[in-house]
């Protein structure tokens, strides 16, 4: 399934690995992270390569709602509910750093922006304290929102908390801009170069999967989550899958809406480059590998699309990983164990366009000088009794989500061969936990066992995959990595 944005965008293209293989900075992942670092180190004159996986935008940029918004949902009241007035306060300095950067960036490079309304709001009254309380949150920490008791939409609402001027974009537009800028510095990009290993010691060298080896003084995880599990940040991490879906609508423009209870629903529209609109829907999110039938979810935002905007007609539909830290504030920084020169950035909780330029530039600072302060005043961040629950009860979700799938897997007996589209994960021949599908008449026999931690893989009905309810990670039906901590694909069947 494919994203609107994604569906004709244009190739950018691979360069060739440097020929001594030797470079300053390695940026691991080519979304609005990855690129945004790399090209802010390459300005400063340095020799810096990206090297990505699959290809540009393959991960939560190619596939994210793209709201440029200082209005994050609940987001400022679920922080100060774990943090500082101070932490809180610097996260939303970086993400008006992170947004003002990017505007800027798109207007010099002529990327189409435009200017919505943000808005959280109560879908029923059930959901009004929660809306309300985002509002209180947003004011103390300065941002001028201003509470609506009724909005010119469809859908059910009883008010919510409006912040004027927010954007929305097409996030390929803004890859291409900053690919094609990277190269006009000097930075070169690498497609189909998945990164399996980097060094402990000494001066980074990573290591790719077919076996090259790269030198670099420093390296930059902008992978989701990241591909190293020094720092256990996947023990720290809840990986979460949401959907949306694309309409053509004719009609007035709208503006950006985000409900704030749950289901979740998420409202903006996509201006093309002809001026036609579409509509896009969003929401019905779960930790991933524990959704049940992602197919589900998909329905339930087009019932709810059918029921509100009657006559839309659906030409998109696509699903997204993002990953939500313990306390709502991203890891950003050195990543333990990596001799102060491997950087990670994670937990952006759904919320990208503003953390991913805002952890771009704390990174490329801390490599070419001194950090913001906001960067340092979140590198303090307290963990309180409630983090320190948030942590265990994602850990506990972590082991019930293990045992369970385990005993199913063990518990079922079979021998089919799965239908068209379908996959399960059963005893097969005799092997233990194996997971079957068959797609475009393709039928695969795998190990169930995911290589990051072992846990047993559910299949995705929608999106044909095997994903991991333990820390996300997702294979294709033929086991090739497709994203998530994992490095190397489900092994065949036979090899268990």
């Amino acid at each position: 399934m494919t994203s609107l944005w994604l569906d004709g965008s244009a190739t950018l293209g691979s360069d060739p690995l440097p020929h001594d293989h030797d470079v300053d900075d390695l940026v691991v992942g080519a979304g609005l992270t990855g690129l945004t670092t790399a090209l802010l180190l390459a300005r400063a004159g340095r020799r810096v390569a990206v090297v990505e996986a699959r290809y540009v935008g393959a991960g939560t940029t190619g596939n994210t709602t793209a709201k440029l918004s200082l209005l994050q949902g609940t987001r400022y009241s679920q922080i100060l509910e774990r943090q500082s007035q101070q932490v809180a306060q610097a996260y939303v300095e970086a993400n008006r750093e992170g947004m003002e950067w990017l505007l800027r960036f798109c207007e010099e490079h002529e990327v189409p922006v435009q200017r919505r309304d943000a808005i959280t709001y109560a879908a029923t009254s059930e959901h009004l304290r929660a809306a309300r309380g985002e509002h209180d949150a947003a004011r103390s920490l300065g941002l001028d929102v201003a509470w609506v008791e009724s909005f010119d939409v469809p859908f059910p609402h009883v008010g919510g908390t409006l912040l004027a001027a927010q954007a929305q974009f097409d996030p390929m537009d803004v890859l291409a801009a900053l690919v094609a800028s990277l190269r006009e510095h000097g930075g070169t990009l690498h497609e189909g170069s998945r990164v399996v290993d980097v060094s402990r010691t000494g001066r980074p060298q990573a290591q790719l999967e077919d076996g090259t080896r790269v030198n670099a003084e420093t390296v930059m995880l902008a992978t989701g989550t990241p591909i190293l599990d020094r720092g256990l940040y996947f023990a720290k991490l809840e990986p979460l899958r949401s959907y949306a879906l694309a309409f053509d609508l004719p009609g007035d423009s709208i503006d950006m809406y985000l409900s704030a209870g749950s289901p979740s629903r998420s409202v903006r529209e996509a201006v093309g480059a002809d001026g036609s609109r579409r509509l896009l829907i969003g929401g019905s999110g779960h930790v991933v590998g524990r959704g049940g039938s992602t197919i589900a979810h998909y329905d339930e935002l087009r019932s709810w699309t059918e029921q509100h905007f009657p006559g839309a007609r659906e030409s998109h539909a696509w699903s997204a990983q993002d990953y939500k830290s313990h306390d709502g504030i991203p890891y950003v920084g050195e990543l333990p164990r990596g001799g102060g020169n491997i950087f990670l950035a994670t937990g952006f909780d759904k919320w990208g366009m503003t953390n991913a330029v805002a952890a771009a530039r704390s990174v490329s600072a801390r490599i070419l000088g001194e950090p913001p302060s906001w960067a340092r005043t979140m590198s303090r961040r307290i963990t309180r009794p409630s983090g320190a629950l948030q942590i265990a009860s994602l850990n506990a979700g972590v082991g019930v989500a293990g045992v369970s799938t385990f005993i199913d897997a063990e518990a079922r007996s079979v021998e089919r061969v799965p239908a068209e589209g379908e996959g399960y994960v059963g005893r097969s021949r005799g092997v233990s936990r194996t997971a079957v599908s068959t797609v475009e008449g393709v039928t695969c026999a795998l190990s169930a066992a995911c290589t990051h931690l072992g846990g047993t893989v559910q299949w995705n009905d929608a999106e044909k995959s095997w994903d991991c309810p333990l820390h996300g990670s997702r294979f294709a039906p033929d086991g090739t990595v497709l994203e998530g901590p994992a490095t190397t694909p489900l092994r065949p069947a036979e090899d268990e």
